[in-house]
């Protein structure tokens, strides 16, 4: 415990440590929040949240949780495969499967555990079972700026829990630089051996840098290695691109079933917490026998289920996304109008989605931009100091107005004029 007191300790001398704000009430993009070191109050406009439709509000979304109390409880208490499984898991995993496009999901608490679940499930198939014995080797191609919960997956594939029970043979990881499809095509002919299983994972919409996988020409690559899979993890990407929000496949005009047909297995990953008002997550793909697979996994055989409430609010959301594509619409128009504002007055926004990183000049601490930006005009951005190049990260939805984001560029060129003199 020592090392941890002395290097948590140098964490809070050095400013590292997030600051930590309770919220007291949400009324659309207005926050009441406390802040826990003076016990302050504020009243913010917030352009943190990942509410990206709106809709964790809404009256029908609430609505459903509420009955779902009613009719259920709060909890299932038992993991789906035991007691734990509700007809409005089944409801939720025909939802999703109609507007991804992929025939058979399941469902898991949150996307940590979907993809953990995945990988111990493609690479280790679960568990040992006689007269069966796998030969082949799993060749796993990274994104390097892929989301924690797919480093934290593929990194250990080669030794989480499936591994120590069914003794399946070696998996290989391999990161390719980020959207280089170019680079992606020399580390497999690099890597894959003829009996090689072939995996390429990657975000749809990268989470810190508001960019998008170019997964038409990922495709292209792929098309020289029939059988491989490509996964695409959807959480910045559902309800956020594409003509109704479908994501990364809606977004380049394409459909799984068009990459089924040139031998490439499409996975999607859906998660909950962004467009569809709740939390959890899902994996999807065409094989029947993946998503059975995925049932005896650790992850989902010691896990509770989805409790109600948070499913029949997942499930309503997307309902409403799929009845209301004008939101998605709102959406993206926002994000337009809010990156022209932004480089109309000087700011190097990245990326191209609702997701809109803001990379500051060397000598502005986001963290004091931030602070600042809060305590003299009342909004609440993201700072992001802790990777490579520091920045801030704003996130546009759909209840967003003109004015709202005026005011944001107001207090923006403000920060920046104090705090750069």
């Amino acid at each position: 415990m020592e090392v941890i007191k002395e290097y948590m300790e140098t964490v809070y001398k050095e400013g590292l440590y997030p600051d930590k704000f309770i919220c007291h009430y949400k009324q659309g993009n207005l926050v009441d929040v406390e802040d826990p070191s003076t016990g302050g109050r504020h009243k913010l406009l917030t352009f943190c949240t990942n509410d990206i439709l709106g809709l964790v509000q809404s009256e029908a979304v609430k609505k459903a949780a509420i009955d779902a109390i009613w009719q259920y409880g709060t909890s299932n208490s038992s993991c789906s495969v035991l007691s734990g499984r509700i007809d409005l898991h089944r409801q939720l995993e025909a939802e999703i499967s109609a507007f991804k496009h992929l025939p058979h999901t399941h469902l898991f608490l949150n996307a940590w555990m979907a993809m953990q679940a995945l990988m111990d499930g493609f690479c280790h198939l679960a568990i040992t079972v006689p007269n069966f014995r796998n030969t082949r080797e799993t060749l796993i191609l990274t994104d390097v700026l892929n989301h924690g919960c797919i480093v934290s997956a593929v990194v250990n594939a080669d030794n989480r829990s499936g591994k120590v029970f069914s003794h399946s043979p070696k998996v290989r990881i391999k990161p390719y630089r980020h959207c280089d499809v170019e680079d992606l095509a020399r580390k497999l002919k690099r890597y894959a051996k003829p009996d090689d299983r072939i995996m390429v994972v990657s975000d749809a919409v990268f989470s810190m840098d508001g960019d998008i996988a170019p997964l038409p020409q990922m495709i292209e690559v792929l098309a020289d290695y029939p059988g491989s899979v490509i996964v695409m993890d959807e959480a910045h990407a559902s309800g956020a691109i594409g003509p109704v929000g479908g994501g990364i496949y809606d977004h380049f005009g394409m459909t799984p079933q068009e990459v089924l047909d040139r031998g490439i297995h499409p996975i999607i990953m859906t998660t909950f917490s962004k467009f569809a008002a709740s939390a959890g997550a899902a994996i999807s793909s065409y094989s029947k026998e993946l998503i059975d697979l995925l049932d005896c996994s650790p992850t989902s055989i010691g896990t509770i289920s989805l409790p109600a409430p948070t499913t029949a609010a997942a499930l309503e959301s997307i309902r409403q996304v799929r009845q209301n594509p004008e939101l998605v619409q709102i959406l993206q128009s926002n994000t337009r109008y809010l990156r022209s504002r932004l480089s109309e007055n000087g700011f190097m926004a990245m990326g191209e989605t609702n997701v809109v990183p803001v990379l500051l000049s060397p000598e502005l601490d986001p963290k004091v931009f931030a602070t600042y930006m809060m305590e003299h005009y009342g909004v609440w951005v993201s700072p992001i100091w802790f990777i490579a190049k520091p920045r801030l990260r704003i996130t546009v939805n759909a209840l967003h107005t003109q004015a709202e984001m005026d005011q944001l560029i107001e207090a923006m060129v403000a920060a920046q004029e104090a705090l750069s003199s």
